[in-house]
């Protein structure tokens, strides 16, 4: 039988798959635990939606409590169930209610576990309430920052040793990291991940919530929109006051090098808080850590483009919009030529195109009262500036 695969970035699940997965996948029961109509030993579930916490199970969702621990027989539970908690939630249906994580980390073993077989699948997360959590899974960041009660993202994962193992951890020091729901679709059979296009940055480029209407945005989390999603998914790992020391050393590269391959693209954007006092970063540390990155990442076989951040909307001079002698941007320069990568400059790029609309129309394309942070509608158009000199490049 020839696999039939949905297209990225949808949930559509009528792709062909064998007779016993579509049988286990609608034997979910819509109570706590699973039913099958057929015995157990049969084929293992390739399809899960789980509804977290000790309220009222939503009908077509499995009820996981807190105190649910993983057996071989149920083929799902917490690995350590002590540490966790059912709590209340604002949301309704599934986001009544969620689980509290009390222990977290990228490599703790306060994980939620569910046996599926190997292959590729398509995870989505929602999260109950909590100001700014990530998601990890396989030991690694998989989203950054879902931000705001009810977040909802999803990611696709290679499972190639049975078993799912993911967590809620840190976004922000002192929240609460909590998960009301987590849908589980078998994407194909095969462990492999598309091309990806890997995003890095600050908070120019970091997602906001929700993703589909939020008033900030960043250009990582536009990037889709301007992205053929048969050919490249796009993972955005940037996060807002991140630093290139903070990128490479606190887990976000880590997620990246685990997963990255020829044929995917690393966009690496730094520079604007690297430049801050408070950080203590040196330009010339600066350059060495961007390099130390672009090479790891190269050592995989992906492609790594460094891309220089926009200036603030404020940066015009009699009417041209120039903002090159900020951020780091010489040196981020200098490394694109002397490594032989490619580069996006978006710093020149896209104050030209501030130029040709002018400075009323460049500040209403910025959060208000704010000249750095760009809006929905303006990081919309860094991310079409940036796709636009990828194509140019041959890179798309």
């Amino acid at each position: 039988m020839t696999e039939t695969r949905p297209a990225r970035g949808t949930r559509t699940p009528n792709y062909k798959k064998p007779l016993a997965c579509c049988l286990a996948a609608t034997a979910l029961a819509s109570g706590t635990g699973l039913a099958f109509s057929a015995p157990a030993a049969q084929a293992e579930p390739s399809n899960y939606r789980f509804d977290f916490g000790s309220g009222p199970v939503e009908k077509g969702y499995t009820g996981v409590s807190a105190a649910d621990a993983y057996t071989p027989e149920r083929r799902y539970g917490f690995n350590t169930p002590e540490h966790m908690a059912n709590v209340s939630a604002k949301g309704n249906g599934v986001g009544s209610d969620a689980v509290r994580f009390l222990e977290f980390g990228t490599k703790s073993s306060n994980t939620f576990n569910v046996d599926l077989k190997e292959g590729l699948y398509r995870v989505t997360v929602t999260l109950g309430d909590t100001s700014r959590a990530s998601v990890a899974a396989e030991g690694v960041f998989q989203e950054m920052n879902l931000t705001g009660n009810g977040a909802t993202a999803s990611f696709e994962i290679p499972v190639t040793d049975g078993q799912l193992n993911l967590l809620v951890t840190e976004g922000k020091v002192g929240t609460a990291f909590t998960l009301s729901a987590l849908d589980i679709e078998k994407v194909s059979r095969h462990p492999q991940m598309d091309p990806t296009i890997w995003v890095g940055g600050d908070s120019t480029v970091a997602s906001y919530y929700p993703l589909d209407s939020s008033a900030q945005g960043g250009w990582g989390q536009l990037l889709p929109e301007f992205v053929d999603s048969e050919k490249f998914d796009v993972r955005n790992m940037a996060t807002g006051g991140q630093i290139a020391r903070g990128f490479r050393n606190d887990g976000q590269l880590e997620a990246i090098l685990q997963y990255s391959k020829p044929g995917d693209l690393f966009l690496l954007e730094m520079g604007i808080n690297d430049t801050a006092a408070k950080n203590a970063t040196t330009e010339a540390e600066f350059k060495e850590i961007m390099r130390d990155m672009v090479r790891q990442v190269a050592a995989t076989g992906a492609t790594p483009v460094l891309v220089t951040p926009q200036g603030r909307a404020t940066d015009f001079v009699d009417g041209v919009h120039s903002s090159v002698d900020r951020w780091y941007r010489h040196s981020t320069v200098a490394l694109a030529e002397e490594e032989g990568i490619p580069l996006v400059d978006l710093n020149v790029l896209s104050s030209a195109y501030f130029t040709g609309i002018g400075p009323e129309a460049t500040l209403a394309l910025f959060m208000t009262g704010d000249t750095l942070h760009p809006n929905r509608a303006g990081a919309t158009e860094l991310a079409r500036i940036v796709t636009a000199d990828l194509a140019r490049q041959g890179l798309q």
